[in-house]
Order: C-alpha cells, then sequence, then structure tokens
C-alpha cells in the first residue's frame, strides 16, 4: 500500500507552500515551523535600572522632582525606570489611608519640633521621617514590567517582596500580612509602603527605617486602622532595634537596590551619585504646614 505524502494531504486541507521535505517536524510528522508574524507588536526593549544615591530632600521639592521624573520615564525614548534613595528632611507626611488622628503631637509640639504636616497623594498611612530613614522612591511604566496600566496590587507585591529581601539580607527576621501594607519585624513595621499609579507611571515607593530614633516614629501610627499589621502594633520600628545592634546605612541601600532590580527583573542596575534632576528647596519655616497633593 502506498504511503501518504503529508505535504499532498496538507496541501488538500487547504495549506499553501511545498514547504521542506526534511527537518525534525517533517519526520516526527509535525507541521512545519511557523514563520514570525510581521505584523506583531515589537516587544518592548527592557532597559536597566537608573538608581541615585541622593542626600536630603524636603517633601515639597521632593513632590516637584517626581512630577518631572514621572513625566519623563512615560516618553517612549525617555528616561529608564529610575530609583531614588534619599532621606526625607524631618516632617511627617500623611497618605490616603491616614489622617490627623494618627500623628500623637499636638500642633504646638509639632511646632516645637519643627515637623511639618503633609497631606499627600501616595497610599498608605502617616510616615515620620527622621534621619536614619531610607526613601526608596521609584518611577517607572508598568507596561515595562508586563503589568496591566493599572495593577497597583502586583506592583506593590513585587515591591514588598524587594523590600522583604533586603531586610532579610541585613539578617533581620520579617513578617508580612495580606490584611497590611509593608514589612513588620519585632519592633513594630520596619518598611512602610506608599504607592501610587497615574497614566501607567508608578510613583513615590517606600519608607524604610533602617536606624531612627524611635521616641518621635512610635507617636505616629503608620498602619491604618482597619490593617492591624500582623497582628502586631500598628507604629514602626527599626531594623537597628529589631537586631539590637548598628547597622550601617550604606549596607542597607546596597540591599535595596540588589533586591529592587531582582524583584522587578531589570537588568544589571546603573548608580550615580546625587538626585536626577537639579533640586531647589524652598526656604525653612518654623511653623507646621499642611496641603494637599
Amino acid at each position: 500500500m502506498a504511503t501518504a505524502d503529508p505535504l499532498a494531504t496538507g496541501r488538500a486541507a487547504g495549506c499553501t507552500g511545498p514547504g521542506p521535505r526534511s527537518g525534525p517536524w517533517y519526520n516526527r510528522g509535525m507541521p512545519p515551523p511557523r514563520p514570525p508574524d510581521p505584523c506583531a507588536a515589537p516587544r518592548r526593549r527592557q532597559r536597566e535600572l537608573s538608581v541615585w544615591m541622593a542626600g536630603r530632600i524636603g517633601w515639597d521639592a521632593y513632590a516637584s522632582m517626581a512630577e518631572r521624573l514621572a513625566w519623563e520615564v512615560s516618553e517612549p525614548d525617555g528616561r529608564p525606570p529610575t530609583m531614588v534613595l534619599c532621606e526625607v528632611t524631618p516632617s511627617i507626611t500623611v497618605g490616603r489611608l491616614g489622617s490627623r488622628t494618627d500623628i500623637g503631637f499636638t500642633d504646638e509640639e509639632l511646632a516645637a519640633r519643627s515637623l511639618a504636616v503633609r497631606f499627600v497623594g501616595r497610599g498608605g498611612g502617616a510616615v515620620a521621617h527622621l534621619p536614619g530613614q531610607v526613601f526608596v522612591a521609584l518611577f517607572m511604566p508598568l507596561a515595562e514590567l508586563g503589568l496591566a496600566r493599572h495593577a497597583v496590587g502586583p506592583y506593590a507585591e513585587r515591591l514588598e517582596t524587594a523590600l522583604e529581601g533586603a531586610i532579610r539580607g541585613l539578617r533581620c527576621g520579617t513578617v508580612r500580612d495580606s490584611r497590611a501594607a509593608g514589612v513588620f519585624g519585632r519592633t513594630g513595621l520596619l518598611a512602610a509602603v506608599g504607592v501610587a499609579i497615574r497614566r501607567g507611571i508608578a510613583w513615590h515607593g517606600a519608607f524604610v527605617n533602617v536606624c531612627p530614633a524611635l521616641e518621635v516614629v512610635r507617636r505616629v501610627n503608620t498602619v491604618p486602622a482597619r490593617g492591624g499589621g500582623a497582628g502586631g502594633p500598628a507604629i514602626m520600628g527599626s531594623i537597628e532595634a529589631d537586631l539590637g545592634r548598628q547597622v550601617r546605612l550604606p549596607d542597607a541601600r546596597a540591599a535595596l537596590v540588589e533586591h529592587v532590580a531582582d524583584a522587578f527583573a531589570l537588568t544589571r542596575p546603573n548608580i550615580h551619585a546625587g538626585f536626577p534632576v537639579p533640586i531647589r528647596e524652598p526656604a525653612p519655616s518654623a511653623e507646621p504646614s499642611r496641603s494637599v497633593g
């Protein structure tokens, strides 16, 4: 009995083109390899993570910088995904889940300590900013991460994974809770997450307490009341307090860079010193101030 020609059978079924009569697909009765689709959208090239090891900055100056960075990374051939590691000047910011009642200071006490209060457009609750805290500010398009335009949850999950890995890299134990954002330790919240997604661009990031003075920190309720935070305190602690020994800020920054790049599958970080854009700080004021934005 003659053996049917698979190519002739294919043409009878409506397939066109003779195709090769040899190769693994032919010998195994498999269809020929599909040629590239000329109409398919090209895959966006993944770019390196631009990291800026910056200094101290006031929240108002940071907000202006953030507006510019978010715009620049949104351009098709603009700035690559950018990470700024900096320190916010002593102040208290309140995210969308926080309120004035989360701050355990009177207006007079805030004025005496020169602590300005800002109601800001990020997620999370109230956070006290002091020396010894690292602000991890991330600006990147969600599309470059393979995420949908408004995928806040998956983005925050990757960020928390990076924070937890960095803290554990400093030999500090951690725990996470699905009821509250952030990474917890024995003394409280070690890393508070406060992100925003606008026009498909991730803004802001997280505040990691390495070695701040806890006197002020413990009078600010960072976890919203409906959270609960791993059954522990709703205030922030610090990595140094958890470990009972000194922790170097450069070590914490290096761990954060490594684990953020890994969590978001970005290429080798390109590290710079200073701020990515010129910074203009406003004149200091002795009065605590409040603003929305």
